[in-house]
């Protein structure tokens, strides 16, 4: 079954890094130009950190995240939000997952506070789980419906 890869941003610090590099699934690092300007190719889910200490004029989401959202395609084949925040942050707690889950019409499928616990590792784990079987049943069933249309099994 086809794991649904997991496209992060990760600063210097690296706690998201070592978050999403725990989760056992292809993940890319949006801090990278390579990944940032490329494009998905199938369901994707995006990992994000939320940096905003306060200032509610300043963008919460990472520029990395910000333009690889830029692309249709991106947009179109996200599946999922997962953030990353520090509760030091008070009411901008997971702000940029939020934000991007509530503009794409996407879910947040999970949260936690800076690298995680092996707690939050194990229950991503399972979500990510169950959305690579989610998305298969559902390509099983594009594939019935259309036996002769070798796209409807590719969700844009």
């Amino acid at each position: 079954m086809r794991q649904t890869p997991i496209y992060y941003y990760s600063s210097s610090s690296g706690l998201v890094r070592s978050f999403a590099e725990r989760l056992g699934r292809p993940v890319f690092n949006l801090a990278e130009r390579e990944h940032r300007l490329g494009e998905a190719d199938g369901p994707w889910v995006l990992l994000t950190p939320s940096y905003k200490s306060g200032n509610d004029r300043n963008d919460t989401v990472p520029e990395g995240v910000l333009r690889f959202l830029a692309s249709d395609v991106n947009r179109r084949r996200m599946v999922g939000v997962i953030g990353s925040g520090n509760r030091n942050f008070g009411v901008h707690y997971q702000r940029a997952c939020r934000v991007v889950a509530a503009r794409s019409g996407r879910p947040v499928l999970f949260e936690f506070e800076l690298s995680g616990t092996p707690w939050d590792v194990e229950e991503c784990r399972r979500i990510m789980a169950e959305l690579d079987e989610a998305l298969a049943a559902h390509d099983a069933t594009a594939r019935d419906e259309n036996p002769h249309d070798d796209t409807a099994a590719r969700r844009d």
